[in-house]
């Protein structure tokens, strides 16, 4: 009996042996995957704090970004020219180095709906008595947005016509010189002062009003000079301009403007009253690389002096086929004829050739040369140089 009862303890004992070292070795395992679990945990939170602290540096940097956007801008264009050209029949040929125009845009936008616009202009360099340059201002105006359809401005602003007087920045047009026939017979860059209006008819319908400041002509009647770039500019006789513009179908833009002023002189000392009506009208059309630009406009000027002069009549067309071979180059002809004594029976008429290639360096900066032929009333020739930039 009592070996019995010793079997059974050694037996019970050994059970009990075996069954705490199985539960050590479990409390073992158990132990190593917690640690592992901790050890995953751990790195998960190292993780989470990483990315909480990329996210807070973020959101830091947006900020940061967003305080420091400004309402203001600032922009703006130049142009440096070198003519060889050769007049064939005075003699008095072109040969020069001129950085024609230094120009700074600076806007505002006081909200989404109101902003401001201006453009200093600096010509030739340099200013002053005894001095080829001018120091201008050329754009200065409140817009308004009352509507996603009409939008107004009041101001100082380039009037609504012809193709390079609103966009004239050197990398957005072809040839070292602004063409002939917008810059005698518009005239371009042509600003005023006054009030305008823009309505958005239709999608890629547009009608523009304007009530400005005009011309002054002396008793030559050109046009050019009958610029008075609002510098005290006499306002006896107001001008009224309308422009129709549609962009309705892709590469396609066309566009007419008329104005009327009843006196074209501002009624000046010893010349006779004269109203002038301008016509215009150009249609620009654009498919992959190419483009054919063409513009008309005529001055009718109803005064006595000016028609002894023949300065009744002014008009001027041209026409530019082009192609914009890549990203880098382009090339481009221009035919241009103009008249400002039209209304004589002389032949006055000039014609202007130009071709040539642009480089464009950079989307905003460009190299330019051309050849350049002028007869009819004038007889030159030769090339020009240019290069020219935008920000």
């Amino acid at each position: 009996m009592m070996m019995k009862k010793t079997l059974i303890a050694t037996a019970l004992v050994g059970l009990f042996a075996s069954q705490t070292a199985f539960a050590s070795e479990e409390t073992q395992e158990l132990r190593k995957v917690i640690e592992q679990q901790q050890k995953v945990l751990q790195d998960l939170e190292r993780r989470l704090e990483a990315t909480e602290t990329r996210v807070e540096r973020t959101a830091d940097v947006v900020e940061e970004v967003a305080e420091s956007k400004s309402a203001t801008t600032i922009g703006g264009y130049g142009e440096l020219h070198y003519n060889n050209i050769t007049d064939n029949k005075s003699g008095n040929d072109k040969k020069s180095i001129d950085f024609h125009r230094f120009v700074l845009f600076i806007g505002h936008e006081f909200s989404e709906k109101t902003r401001f616009f201006s453009e200093l202009e600096v010509e030739h360099s340099i200013s002053g008595d005894g001095q080829p340059g001018e120091v201008e201002l050329e754009q200065a105006y409140i817009e308004h947005d009352f509507s996603e359809m009409l939008t107004a401005k009041a101001g100082l602003f380039l009037m609504p016509v012809g193709i390079i007087n609103e966009t004239h920045e050197p990398p957005a047009f072809y040839g070292v010189e602004r063409n002939p026939v917008e810059k005698n017979i518009l005239p371009a860059t042509w600003w005023e002062a006054g009030a305008a209006l823009n309505v958005k008819a239709a999608p890629g319908l547009a009608f523009d009003g304007a009530i400005t400041s005009g011309l002054k002509v002396d008793e030559s009647y050109k046009i050019r000079n009958g610029r008075q770039k609002v510098a005290k500019a006499d306002a006896s006789d107001l001008a009224y301009t309308a422009r129709v513009k549609y962009t309705g179908v892709p590469g396609l833009e066309l566009a007419a403007t008329a104005q009327y002023q009843s006196d074209v002189t501002q009624s000046t000392g010893g010349v006779d009253t004269a109203s002038a009506t301008l016509l215009t009208a150009h249609a620009i059309y654009s498919i992959q690389g190419f483009t054919v630009k063409a513009l008309y406009a005529q001055w009718d000027i109803d005064g006595k002096e000016a028609e002894a002069l023949g300065r009744d009549e002014q008009n001027g067309w041209y026409i530019e086929p082009s192609y914009r071979i890549n990203e880098s180059f382009g090339l481009f002809a221009r035919y241009n004829e103009y008249d400002n004594n039209a209304g004589n029976s002389d032949d006055t008429t000039i014609e202007q050739t130009n071709v040539g290639i642009n480089y464009w360096l950079h989307e905003n900066v460009v190299f330019k040369a051309d050849y350049e032929k002028v007869g009819g009333a004038k007889d030159s020739d030769g090339f020009n140089l240019g290069v020219g930039y935008q920000f």
